[in-house]
């Protein structure tokens, strides 16, 4: 199919009463087998990438590879700019090709996360590009950085922040957070609910890893339509790799490669049908 922006898979996502796999990715490998399974199952993913793990993964490495493989896929896929913490960071992203960028200014002020969110707004247009934001605290910590308290989104923020920014997406705090829980956490649905009913901006559930299938599903039918994966699928590449070294007396690259891909592929798959609404 096509390279495409945030904005159109979220549209049809909407229509079909389901939402969009945003998949982090840090590696060939990753790309593979998150479009493999894309693919498989025919329906349209986001790839992305946050800013801090960039020391990891350059963007101007991973950027390219994550574009080749959208343009080259049979399904629609998004590139995106996950946590942008600098307009720096959103603009080199926008001058690569990213169809969206994130900047994350949920610490900020409320005036200033409005200020700077606008300036990205504008800046994106020129591109054709999708803008997401964040509005509240998710908790947890994206990547090796500072971890945060949650801190819920309020509905009537959010409202006045959607109808000043005119973002694509708004990522809400409801009581997830980013890595791995160590309990279930709770989900405060009443509050989702809340913001679903003062905004039409589509809703984006950040920290999805260890979320149940029941609590995904009940999320995207109160407006959530994009729901980002990036832990789960670490882990699954870091598990498949070991498993695999494990088992042989000497290692082969291109074993190892592919079980890498077979790891992510495996996740990615499971999230889509979830995401999908499927049995």
């Amino acid at each position: 199919m096509a390279l495409v922006s945030m904005k159109k898979l979220l549209k049809k996502a909407q229509e079909q009463n389901r939402a969009v796999g945003a998949f982090s990715v840090g590696n060939m490998e990753m790309v593979m087998g998150a479009v493999k399974a894309a693919q498989e199952l025919n329906t349209p993913i986001i790839l992305q990438i946050a800013e801090v793990r960039l020391k990891n993964s350059p963007l101007e490495l991973m950027g390219p590879m994550m574009l080749a493989a959208a343009k080259n896929a049979s399904v629609d896929i998004a590139v995106h700019l996950d946590h942008g913490l600098t307009l720096e960071t959103v603009d080199r992203a926008l001058e690569l090709g990213f169809t969206s960028v994130m900047f994350d200014g949920s610490l900020l002020d409320f005036e200033e996360n409005v200020g700077k969110v606008q300036k990205v707004v504008e800046k994106a247009s020129r591109y054709k590009a999708s803008v997401e934001a964040e509005l509240g605290v998710v908790g947890g910590n994206e990547g090796e950085g500072k971890a945060h308290k949650i801190l819920c989104t309020d509905p009537e923020k959010a409202r006045e922040f959607c109808l000043r920014t005119g973002v694509n997406a708004l990522a809400v705090a409801i009581g997830n957070a980013h890595g791995n829980y160590p309990v279930l956490p709770e989900l405060r649905f009443d509050v989702l609910e809340q913001i679903n009913k003062k905004v039409d901006t589509p809703l984006v559930l950040h920290g999805g890893t260890g979320i149940t299938d029941e609590m995904f599903r009940k999320a995207i039918s109160l407006g959530v339509r994009k729901i980002n994966i990036a832990t789960a699928s670490f882990d699954h590449l870091a598990n498949y790799a070991k498993n695999y070294c494990d088992k042989v007396d000497r290692a082969n690259y291109f074993e190892l490669s592919a079980n890498e891909v077979q790891g992510v592929y495996e996740n990615v798959k499971r999230h889509i049908k979830v995401f999908n609404c499927a049995d």
